[in-house]
């Protein structure tokens, strides 16, 4: 048995106020449990590498036809080690080597995933390509012989991307020869029988610059040959082809031939943006053109007119999966919309929200929310596709339908809206035989809203191609309405190293 003492206690005391203090330390601080060590690999950095004189030439090359991706000439060059990799001395060889590997391990990135960091893409544009750390896949290849086939694997795979790759040489070609010259404004337009007048040989060989088909005669006639020209470049640039020169076909044919390539390498750049593989079956938007397409085994089986946001509602950019469909939806009004657009309306006619259909709903929170009854008035029309995003917008009918028939069609406050919904909606559907053609009509004329999920969720993508090749090879460009090209340019150079 232990004797008390006095010195005894206060020792025991602070003991036991040291091991509370180290309970209370372990408790957060808990001891690290070293699980058994296990061999560390070692893992050589591809710079390692040595590469064969064959795959010296290989990788050389692929450099050097770098700007035929859009890449300026120094970017990824290997001009300036072209004497290192041709030294006598084996230390100098190794490291011309080493830097050849870099160049291309940085377009390798590049070539495959875009030149933008995460923090540099603007926040509509929700299409965020892969992460892609060319090291591994370098390694392989190299290990494997198969450094080409690697190499010939990094650009997009879209029949898209390499049609718009020919283009820019195309565009680069032109740019060379000193591009076009700027058609002079003047009254009247001119139209199909005007004679005598200087602008319709400007027109007819700014024209010819583009379009091969044209015949330079010099003639000062304005002639079906030269009308049918004028309207396959307003096609081209998605105008109403009437076949005269109008304002806006004036405007379109004076952008300067560096902004037409600046257009291209920004949609190059933005294919960049696309998984290596789309879905087969999805949903296609293009917001600057204003077109929805299906694809089906990766083939167009219907394609429609849209209205997408105008300039300040911008459609973003994303790709995500409709899981569902609503009949006979109702709005559930944004509160921006409701404060700027509709509330200002009550106030100064106070049966505005009576007369269509929209119902004050209390939040809960003591504020309130608007919301739109479904029915013939509804801004969302008949039917609504519902698919997640952080930005709120989905694809969906409307009441209003003469903007269908511009060929601007830029209307929206962000939402894409659907010139032939109901088609739409039954496809989709199809693969439920609970929603037959005549349940989905029968269900919308009963009025009352109803929720069907897909059996078979499609993925969607809404896209900005302002430049992109059409079957008979021609360049179709479409304004920058978002002015997301030159935001772009601007960004990647940026980017680039060295920029200022």
């Amino acid at each position: 048995m232990k004797t008390w003492t006095k010195r005894g206690a206060l020792l025991g005391g602070a003991l036991s106020f040291l091991s509370i203090a180290a309970a209370r330390a372990q408790v957060q601080n808990p001891p690290l449990v070293r699980a058994p060590q296990q061999p560390q690999v070692f893992t050589p950095p591809p710079t390692s590498v040595v590469l064969r004189p064959d795959q010296v030439e290989l990788l050389t090359r692929t450099l050097a036809q770098a700007p035929t991706h859009g890449f300026e000439p120094g970017d990824f060059s290997a001009d300036a080690i072209l004497p290192m990799l041709g030294s006598r001395d084996t230390a100098t060889r190794q490291a011309g080597q080493a830097q050849l590997i870099l160049n291309t391990l940085r377009y390798a990135k590049a070539v495959r995933s875009g030149r933008l960091a995460p923090d540099a893409f603007l926040g509509d544009w929700g299409l965020r390509p892969a992460a892609y750390d060319p090291g591994p896949d370098f390694m392989q290849a190299a290990l494997q012989d198969r450094l080409g086939p690697w190499l010939d694997s990094l650009p997009p795979p879209y029949t898209g991307y390499q049609t718009l790759r020919k283009g820019l040489a195309t565009y680069r070609d032109i740019a060379a020869r000193g591009g076009w010259k700027p058609l002079a404004a003047g009254t009247p337009p001119l139209k199909l029988g005007a004679k005598n007048d200087p602008r319709i040989a400007a027109l007819e060989a700014r024209l010819a610059v583009e379009d091969p088909t044209v015949a330079v005669d010099g003639a000062p006639v304005f002639d079906e040959a030269l009308q049918q020209a004028l309207m396959r470049a307003q096609k081209r640039f998605g105008l109403n082809p009437d076949g005269g020169l109008g304002p806006q076909t004036l405007t379109a044919l004076n952008v300067p031939v560096q902004r037409r390539i600046d257009q291209i390498l920004a949609n190059m750049e933005r294919w960049r943006w696309l998984p290596q593989q789309l879905p087969a079956d999805r949903i296609q938007v293009n917001i600057a053109a204003a077109v929805m397409s299906v694809f089906h085994d990766d083939a167009p089986n219907l394609t429609m007119r849209a209205v997408t946001g105008r300039p300040g509602d911008e459609t973003p950019m994303l790709s995500s999966t409709i899981h569902s469909i609503v009949l006979n939806p109702p709005w559930n009004v944004p509160s921006s919309i409701a404060a700027k657009e509709l509330w200002p309306k009550q106030r100064a006619n106070p049966s505005y929200f009576a007369n269509n259909d929209f119902v004050v709903i209390p939040t809960g929170d003591g504020g309130t929310r608007l919301q739109q009854k479904a029915g013939p008035k509804a801004a969302l029309g008949l039917v609504k596709f519902d698919f997640n995003n952080p930005y709120g917008v989905y694809l969906h009918d409307t009441p209003s339908r003469s903007k269908f028939a511009s060929f601007s069609r830029l209307a929206s406050h962000g939402c894409v809206r659907l010139e032939k919904p109901i088609p739409l909606a039954k496809q989709l559907l199809a693969a439920d035989p609970a929603w037959s053609p005549e349940v989905v009509d029968e269900t919308i004329a009963a009025g009352k809203t109803v929720r069907a999920p897909l059996a078979q969720p499609i993925a969607v993508f809404l896209l900005y191609w302002t430049a992109y090749v059409t079957p008979d090879g021609q360049v179709n460009f479409r304004d920058d309405p978002y002015g997301w090209d030159r935001e772009l340019v601007l960004r990647i150079a940026a980017s680039t190293p060295g920029a200022a």
